[in-house]
């Protein structure tokens, strides 16, 4: 007999029944054996940070993954769902950094590499049980048991292989590049980690003025916020297209002439100061052109600091004022102070150096005007410190030339939503440059190339095992202060060779996932290549373009972008479905409100949760007063010739097959209205209309057909809403599954799990 059912429910206290239910049934670990000769879906769940507590944004990409994945096991897949952890690189360091009070690299190398890597060790996992309580509180299954963390030796090692099969193919160089450099954390930045913190600021904005050698009362007057810049600059640029005219007076200026900007190519100037003035002979100090200079904002003539801005790099480059193997012209170190070759302003913090350099400016009548600037402005996204832009020598993946193929397995992956392929990710593509994937960082996974003291003789190590033969040392860790001290005989008379200082950005970690996850090759080979590439992935639009770009073979089949989620995070979070039916799922940014969960509640649940209790009621009825037990079988089931019952039961199929569609489209934004609608229509429409059938009145056959008819409904719903209902309101549905499946006329021991998730 059918229990009574509260007319209120306590929804943590269900959770927490169901819980102990799914976890003394061990439900999950008995999906996955059921399954486990069903075809394979391929999931890829990129790995986060366990050194910060989750918050909506996880729980949100969390709640996605959950749900396709269960769909896909309800369709008749396998799917192995295992948990990751991302455990090296900055976030990690930084949270060192400032417990330990640790400045710079002078510092850690006082300390050591093995100690202050044993204290990045010693935190990695300090919020693994918070994660593993919330995801598990979420209803999410996943398997916790058999996870894989980004500083297991074997996933450290399919990295290494990872690496140098782009090596054996010559996509792998060192060069000298400008790039976004964090002086707070001693590291360059790709340019997508520099994106990710912008900030309105006031910086300094001066006018210099430049004298010409050939007459040093004619003065080029150029503008600059960065007045920091200044002591390293080599050249002053000019559009050739634009019209510059030259003007005399201070205060009220009268125009003398007028000439194009080509006209001043090759003119000398008065250097600033004269800390470089040994390059003058390759052609430093002079005007050169280009078309990047704007009429929008400043002067017209810009000032080239080569080794502190991508353009002016560019350029002196162009007009031989620098070359790729000269020793780079840049006096800051990489705690962003001024070297001793700065002799004014040496061992100041660049920033904190504006004022000074201002002064000095000013003092020696190279100063025309100073005031502030608003602009926006890139922050560390670790240290949320202002980043500058330094020329540093890095270790590069070639991108540029496979941008075609990059944008050709981009069309060949199914996005949602679908506009990001063209548009976002499909333009980031196109602009796509060679990658710098090295940091000069500690806790990491090290970079596995061996060099001679000149970089000319270079060996690129893949395997544990290849590093034993070629050192004649057994290593069982791969981290820097287990394999720095190792060296490599050369083999062309060069001594030792060395390995390179630098580690892997933790983005091309993350990009190895997929190999690495499984130790492939070394491990598992069959059973990674019959199940490559993924099936789907689901990732914040934010993190898509950190790992994405080295890989040239198409790696997933679709990918499902969410927005942000901001807000702060609570265990007993009400309701998923108001983020898979928020903007947030369609790649758009979702202030989090609890309003919004109320109203899914208020509008899906609860009615649901009344209609169920209410046909348990007349169930109950039927029985006490004409001792009919009420016992549902789909399998002989009349169909009812009621008009009514008709409409809702072709209303439910609709439904569900609207729902099947989309789902199988990944389109899990438009299934909520739906459900919505479809509440509203049972609870207010059929279930009001046949108040009177359903309680008897209108004679028992009838009342038997139109409790059969809503018990069909709310268990097809059930079946139905089981991949889409995570925390309390999932596991309920599950305890009104349960009990829906005490008044069926079916026996077998697995139905619950069959009826649960296959379809």
């Amino acid at each position: 007999m059918v229990e009574p059912v509260p007319e209120s429910i306590n929804f943590p206290s269900e959770e927490e029944r169901i819980l102990r239910f799914w976890k003394e049934k061990d439900c999950f670990q008995e999906c996955l054996k059921q399954s486990k000769n069903r075809p394979k879906y391929t999931f890829y769940d990129g790995p986060p940070f366990a050194t910060g507590l989750p918050h909506y944004g996880h729980i949100l990409a969390g709640t996605i993954k959950d749900i396709v994945t269960r769909f896909a096991h309800q369709s008749g897949f396998h799917v192995d769902r295992r948990f990751g952890w991302d455990c090296h690189g900055l976030p990690v360091e930084y949270e060192i950094d400032k417990t330990l009070g640790i400045k710079g690299p002078e510092d850690v190398a006082k300390m050591g590499i093995e100690e202050y890597n044993k204290q990045c060790r010693s935190i990695v996992m300090r919020y693994s049980r918070e994660w593993e309580e919330s995801v598990t509180r979420m209803g999410r299954w996943i398997d916790f048991k058999h996870d894989y963390k980004t500083l297991y030796p074997w996933f450290m090692e399919t990295v290494w292989w990872v690496f140098k099969q782009l090596y054996d193919k010559g996509l792998v160089y060192r060069g000298v590049k400008v790039m976004p450099f964090s002086t707070a954390c001693n590291t360059p930045l790709s340019n997508f980690e520099s994106h990710q913190n912008y900030k309105d600021v006031q910086d300094p904005s001066v006018i210099v003025n430049f004298p010409l050698l050939e007459d040093e009362s004619v003065c080029l007057i150029a503008w600059t916020t960065t007045p920091w810049t200044l002591p390293s600059n080599l050249a002053l640029c000019v559009n050739p297209e634009f019209l510059y005219v030259k003007v005399k007076g201070e205060h009220q200026c009268v125009e003398v002439s007028e000439f194009p900007g080509k006209t001043l190519k090759g003119k000398k100037y008065k250097p600033l100061f004269d800390y470089f003035s040994k390059v003058s002979a390759s052609g430093a100090f002079s005007v050169v052109l280009d078309n990047y200079v704007r009429e929008e904002e400043g002067t017209g003539v810009v000032h080239q600091a080569p080794y502190f801005g991508a353009d002016d790099f560019r350029v002196c480059m162009e007009y031989n004022i620098i070359q790729r193997d000269s020793v780079p012209i840049c006096p800051v170190d990489s705690s962003g102070r001024f070297t001793p070759d700065v002799t004014h302003f040496s061992g100041q913090y660049v920033k904190d150096a504006d004022k000074n350099i201002i002064k000095w400016l000013k003092e020696n009548g190279r100063l025309v005007n100073a005031s502030s600037f608003k602009h926006s402005y890139p922050f560390c996204w670790r240290s949320d410190t202002p980043l500058i832009y330094k020329a540093v020598p890095s270790w590069f993946v070639r991108v540029e030339h496979m941008v075609e193929k990059l944008l050709e397995n981009n069309d060949k992956c199914y996005w949602v939503p679908e506009f990001v392929r063209e548009k976002r990710f499909g333009n980031w593509l196109r602009d796509a440059r060679d990658w710098a994937i090295s940091r000069n960082r500690y806790w990491g996974t090290p970079i596995p190339l061996w060099v001679s003291d000149d970089f000319e003789e270079v060996v690129c190590v893949g395997s544990m095992a290849e590093l034993e033969e070629l050192t004649g040392v057994k290593v069982t860790d791969l981290h820097r202060e287990s394999i720095d001290s190792l060296t490599i005989p050369s083999r062309c008379g060069k001594g030792q060779l060395k390995r390179v200082s630098e580690v892997f950005d933790c983005w091309f970690e993350s990009g190895s996932m997929p190999y690495a996850q499984v130790h492939y090759p070394f491990e598992n080979r069959r059973e990674f290549e019959d199940t490559f590439p993924a099936d789907f992935i689901a990732e914040g639009i934010d993190q898509t373009r950190g790992c994405a770009p080295t890989f040239s073979e198409c790696t997933l089949r679709c990918n499902i972008l969410t927005g942000q989620c901001s807000s702060t995070y609570c265990c007993h979070l009400k309701n998923m479905l108001y983020l898979i039916n928020s903007p947030v799922v369609r790649a758009e940014n979702l202030r989090f409100k609890e309003e919004g969960v109320r109203d899914v509640l208020k509008d899906v649940f609860l009615p649901w949760y009344n209609a169920y209790r209410f046909l348990v009621q007349n169930v109950q009825r039927l029985h006490k007063e004409e001792d009919i037990q009420f016992l549902y079988n789909e399998n002989t089931a009349r169909p009812s010739d009621n008009i009514m019952d008709k409409w809702i039961q072709s209303f439910t199929q609709s439904l569900i097959q609207f729902f099947k569609e989309e789902m199988d489209a990944y389109r899990l934004y438009t299934v909520v209205p739906k459900l919505v609608k479809f509440v509203d229509m049972l609870t207010n429409w059929y279930v009001r209309t046949n108040r009177r059938r359903l309680k008897g009145e209108s004679g028992t056959e009838d009342c038997v057909w139109a409790l059969e008819t809503l018990f069909s409904v709310l268990f097809s719903m059930c079946r139905l809403m089981v991949s889409l209902m995570r925390t309390s309101e999932g596991k309920c549905l599950v305890a009104i599954y349960t009990s829906m499946k005490l008044m069926m006329l079916t026996s077998n021991e697995d139905l619950l799990w069959r009826g649960l998730f296959a379809r």
